[in-house]
Formats: structure tokens, C-alpha cells, sequence
């Protein structure tokens, strides 16, 4: 793998041209199965996420993509904690995930701003209180942030090398269900993007699973 130049970050004014710049520098037989295998998204998803600058790749070969990502261990008060169990995409295949809560971060966010979004988008829809606001609701623990570096292959993205930068909250969310499994419904996730026709194209989460595991089965 050639060395990656951090400071250069290719444009792409098109998915086509995003793909087109791809091609040749990832496995063939990886790239094919974006958006086709089960689990997987397409380069729609890819440029979507740059032009949204949630995502940024390095002209090497092969590109090394980077985000930021903010991961939640939600706890309740007997210890149990919050995982998602799977998701149902667009595409109709099944994700399988047994992950923490994360969300990857938008570029103009803290941290923080970020925990409160996460749980707005993805558990806003069950939460059982009348608030006017999501983060009346979301309690972080104090002391409890932790940051850490992981380089690994992305499952999204087969043969995409990615650089995750994982900034970790342990929270209280008032208002959850007690049941041991539940399921939120995504809203358009690429909504107000500004790109409609990409994203139509794109693979989209439409349902997450959630199940209260306890502490010691989650990896902290």
C-alpha cells in the first residue's frame, strides 16, 4: 500500500467521477460488491458522505477513508446496556451489527452536539416523555469520554480501508422502552441533503433492532 498524502483530499463532483477514480485503485472483486452484497452500501452512499464532509479519503493507493464517529453505551439503572441488534435496509437485506449506539459525526460538530443528534435520529422516535427538546432528556455520565484510533477494513465498503476515530460517551436516556428488544424506524436518512436524486439511489437504513444486553457481554 503506497503511503497516504493526509493533505490531499480529492473532489468529486459526480458519483460517476467518484467511481471512476475508485476502480483503479481498490480490488476489482471488492468494489463489485458494493450495494450488492448483503450489508453492504454503494459508491452513491460514499460520495454522498463526502459531499456531506462526514467522510474524507486520502489519494493513495488504496484510499484510506477517515470519519469520526461518536459511539454510545446508553445504561440503565440495573446495567444493562443498549445494542443494536441489526438493521433492515433499503434494499431489503439485513444488516447484522450487536454495536453500541454510533453515529458518524458532521463536520461543523462537537462531540457532544453529535450525542444529542445520534439519539434524536435514532431512538427519538420511541422515547416516552414530552420534552421539547431531545437533550432535556440525554444525561452524559461525567468523565466518561474516551477517544480512540481503529484501522480496519469498513464492511460497508468492502476492500476501502477506513481510519475511525471513535469518540465515546456512556449516557442515560430517560423515556426508553423496558421491553428487552425493540425496533425504531429510520426517517429518510438522507433527507435535506440537497443531492435527492443520489440519494435515491443510495442504500438506506428504514428499521433498527435494539435489545438491552447486560455490561459485561459489551465490549467497553
Amino acid at each position: 500500500m503506497s503511503r497516504p498524502s493526509p493533505e490531499i483530499h480529492p473532489r468529486f463532483t459526480s458519483p460517476e467521477s467518484l467511481s471512476d477514480w475508485l476502480k483503479p485503485r481498490l480490488p476489482s472483486d471488492s468494489f463489485a460488491s458494493w450495494g450488492v452484497e448483503p450489508g453492504t452500501k454503494n459508491v452513491h452512499n460514499l460520495w454522498l458522505e463526502i459531499s456531506e464532509g462526514e467522510t474524507s479519503l486520502t489519494n493513495s493507493v488504496p484510499p484510506v477513508r477517515t470519519i469520526n464517529v461518536v459511539s454510545l453505551r446508553v445504561i440503565v439503572a440495573d446495567g444493562q446496556v443498549l445494542i443494536e441488534s441489526r438493521q433492515e435496509l433499503s434494499d431489503g437485506s439485513v444488516h447484522h451489527r450487536c454495536m453500541l449506539l454510533s453515529e458518524k459525526m458532521k463536520p461543523s460538530e462537537t462531540p457532544e452536539m453529535a450525542v444529542i443528534r445520534a439519539v434524536r435520529e435514532e431512538l427519538g422516535s420511541v422515547i416516552r416523555v414530552e420534552v421539547g427538546n431531545i437533550g432535556d432528556v440525554v444525561r452524559i455520565v461525567p468523565g466518561s469520554y474516551k477517544m480512540k484510533v481503529d484501522e480496519k477494513n469498513s464492511i460497508s465498503y468492502p476492500g476501502l480501508p477506513t481510519r475511525y476515530i471513535f469518540h465515546s460517551f456512556e449516557v442515560e436516556v430517560e423515556g426508553l422502552p423496558e421491553d428487552s428488544e425493540f425496533c425504531t424506524v429510520e426517517e429518510e436518512e438522507y433527507e435535506g441533503s440537497g443531492h435527492a436524486g443520489v440519494a435515491n439511489r443510495a442504500v438506506s437504513v428504514k428499521r433498527h433492532y435494539w435489545k438491552w444486553v447486560s455490561a459485561d457481554s459489551v465490549e467497553s
